[in-house]
């Protein structure tokens, strides 16, 4: 199932896991399709679906909502209308998603969640039990960036997202940008993970052959 917009297509289905559907997820979805170049765009709704299905295979219950809108925006600062020169691009982020669904009329518990989800994609593994949004994107954001458990995946689920939302030489242009913050941000996350094998394993990530 396809949802058709003015120049891009979202698909709200991708082997039976589906995106949710409603103001929020159609605004953060045209915030994203606005700001974003298309490789972080596919990038933002592969992380929601690897997410998902991580979900969907466990029998874990979570908000479909949140984590959607939080995947849309978990990168925007990584570009240059949003781009921070002082704090790492996931707190910078946080703080967008704050100002975002403050315009939905969000309470401020929601806006915080939001912007927490995004600023722990970025941190150590969070216990799905106690947060299971967060560790989903986690879970869907590493999936994709750097193939981190992929094997958890079905081959013919992660086959048809990469179908529904080609990479576009993603991988590539990530680690550029990551090198970009570690240069102008050494303290930040981003650089510790440059400094490691991490662009390597960005790089070589399977996924990219598809």
């Amino acid at each position: 199932m396809v949802l058709r917009g003015e120049e891009r297509v979202m698909v709200i289905e991708v082997a039976g896991v589906r995106a949710p559907y409603g103001r929020a997820a159609e605004s953060a979805l045209s915030v994203c399709r606005e700001y974003a170049d298309q490789a972080l765009y596919h990038h933002s709704l592969r992380s929601y679906f690897f997410g998902a299905a991580w979900a969907r295979t466990r029998g874990l219950e979570f908000d479909a909502e949140l984590l959607f809108v939080s995947a849309a925006l978990h990168d925007l600062a990584l570009t240059p209308a949003f781009d921070s020169h002082t704090l790492p691009f996931e707190e910078a982020g946080g703080q967008l998603a704050r100002v975002f669904t403050a315009g939905l009329g969000w309470p401020a518990e929601r806006r915080d969640r939001a912007a927490e989800l995004i600023v722990l994609h970025m941190r150590d593994d969070v216990d799905p039990a106690r947060d299971p949004e967060s560790r989903l994107l986690q879970v869907g954001t590493s999936a994709d960036v750097s193939g981190a458990g992929l094997d958890a995946f079905d081959p013919a689920f992660t086959g048809a997202l990469v179908t529904a939302y080609p990479r576009l030489g993603f991988a590539a242009d990530f680690v550029h940008r990551f090198r970009d913050q570690a240069k102008r941000k050494p303290d930040c996350a981003a650089a510790r993970l440059v400094a490691g094998d991490w662009p390597r394993r960005a790089l070589a990530n399977p996924l990219e052959r598809f």
